[in-house]
């Protein structure tokens, strides 16, 4: 197998990154060559995107990055461009933290029955999915103007290479496809009262959408043809194909502003039962489902970060994540995945604020605030792994924790000892891994399959182990103190 240059744009919900890569047989090397950042612009009272400015970045980044043979883009979920009848972006894409969604779904579930909804698309019922931004968008000149809807990544690939479709894994997560059929669910969008005209083609990761355009040659100084490969554009389907897992019984965390705690099955998990512990059916690669619930994840520490930086409170994480593993255990811990959290605003009153309305000690420092954080993120793993292997009836003998939180020592430790099963934590770079791994095999540089793909992840990544604590207790404890409150 010869050896490829490849790139992936790998766009985060804080950073967008562009990495190259040289894979082939034996061979998986990663490098940064640009990195930008990711922050949302209110305007007139609504949250945006910046996404033009992501889109300079992709462009330096593929300048920095020099010639190669393909480029694969993978961004957050369910946020989408609409785009006029010549093409060209309405607005701002709108941020899926934003308010307007607010209360929309209890309006949708209250025409369409969620059991209706779930048989057929399997996903999680979240305030922010596409559906629901749609129908808050309702009645809009922005939408009543729309002749396409791209996702985020579709968007940016639409840019490089002029053709409009709609990756699988990405459109998966709209709660706008048929999980069980692989194809949009065009009667359920006009039940709704959603415009299914407005849904593109689907592809799926591996197939070639086009080569860079002329403008994009010229703006990046490569030279043509630069072919576009389509990969698991939810940048969590991506980090799941970057898992190095050796046996099909392993569960995963994809850590980062969101913990994605789940396992892979062949097949949706579609019961009453799955429906009413709200995990999601969502597609991956070569017709794996990513099963799994979101949790909230690491945007309760970097909003926390970002309350005391704001403040003039000069605190360091690598020094306030030493004293939280200093501080005792399970003192005080909040349901990660509350609402209130959701939100930009001052995370450390918040998470006080629920402390003090469980009768618990509220934090009264940084590093005992971080302690709650780690201590209820360990804790929602447990739970929805614990609910992961009940519900879809596989066992794992290890957890595997990728993306940014594999950096966090305190926080796989502590995901050890809450779930009672080893962590391996690493790769980081998972997500990017990933894109190229799919693009690579695309290309004829790696094996057919994910067994292949994940051997050469083992073969050329670090991974750090972490054995569980023997003691279960105290986490059982603190769990049933949290389903009590």
């Amino acid at each position: 197998m010869s050896t490829r240059s490849l790139v992936a744009v790998d766009l985060g919900a804080s950073s967008g990154r562009v990495m190259a890569a040289r894979v082939g047989d034996g061979t998986l090397e990663l490098a940064e060559v640009a990195r930008f950042d990711n922050t949302p612009v209110p305007v007139g009272g609504t949250l945006h995107w910046d996404v033009l400015r992501l889109y300079r970045g992709v462009l330096n980044g593929l300048r920095a990055a020099g010639q190669v043979d393909s480029v694969g883009v993978d961004t957050w979920a369910v946020d989408y461009g609409l785009l006029d009848a010549d093409g060209v972006l309405l607005g701002n894409p709108v941020h899926y933290r934003d308010a307007r969604t607010d209360g929309v779904m209890a309006k949708v579930l209250a025409d369409v029955p969620a059991a209706d909804l779930y048989a057929t698309t399997g996903i999680q019922f979240l305030p922010f999915n596409t559906l629901y931004q749609l129908i808050a968008a309702a009645g809009s000149a922005q939408l009543a103007a729309a002749r396409m809807l791209l996702l985020i990544p579709d968007l940016i690939t639409y840019w490089l290479t002029g053709n409009a479709v709609a990756e699988l894994t990405n459109a998966s997560t709209t709660q706008l496809l048929d999980v069980s059929a692989g194809r949009w669910a065009r009667d359920l969008a006009q039940r709704v009262g959603l415009r299914a005209d407005l849904l593109p083609g689907i592809v799926s990761p591996g197939e070639r959408i086009g080569e860079l355009q002329s403008d994009v040659l010229a703006a990046t100084g490569l030279a043509a043809p630069v072919p576009v490969t389509a990969v698991a554009s939810h940048d969590t389907a991506s980090a799941v194909v970057g898992v190095p897992a050796a046996t099909e019984r392993f569960a995963y965390i994809s850590c980062g502003t969101w913990s994605l705690v789940g396992v892979e099955l062949d097949r949706p998990v579609l019961t009453a039962d799955s429906q009413a512990a709200n995990f999601t059916n969502e597609l991956g690669v070569d017709g794996t489902v990513r099963y799994l619930r979101n949790v909230m994840g690491l945007w309760l520490l970097q909003e926390a970060l970002r309350t005391w930086n704001s403040a003039g409170v000069q605190v360091d994480l690598r020094t306030l994540l030493a004293e939280a593993a200093r501080r005792p255990a399970l003192v005080s811990v909040v349901d990660a995945d509350h609402p209130d959290f959701l939100a930009p605003g001052d995370m450390p009153a918040r998470i006080a604020a629920a402390c003090r309305r469980r009768g618990q000690p509220e934090p009264e420092s940084p590093a005992a605030t971080v302690r709650c954080i780690v201590d209820s993120l360990a804790l929602a793993h447990r739970t929805a792994l614990a609910d992961a292997q009940r519900l879809s009836g596989r066992d794992v003998d290890v957890v595997h924790v990728v993306g940014g939180g594999a950096r966090n020592a305190l926080l796989c430790q502590l995901t050890a000892d809450a779930c009672g099963i080893p962590v391996e934590a690493g790769p980081v770079e998972a997500t990017a891994l990933g894109n190229v791994l799919v693009q690579a095999r695309a290309h004829g540089a790696v094996g057919d399959d994910l067994p292949a793909m994940r051997s050469l992840l083992r073969r050329t990544q670090p991974v750090r182990r972490y054995e569980p604590s023997a003691d279960q207790r105290p986490w059982a404890e603190a769990a049933a103190r949290l389903a009590e409150a």
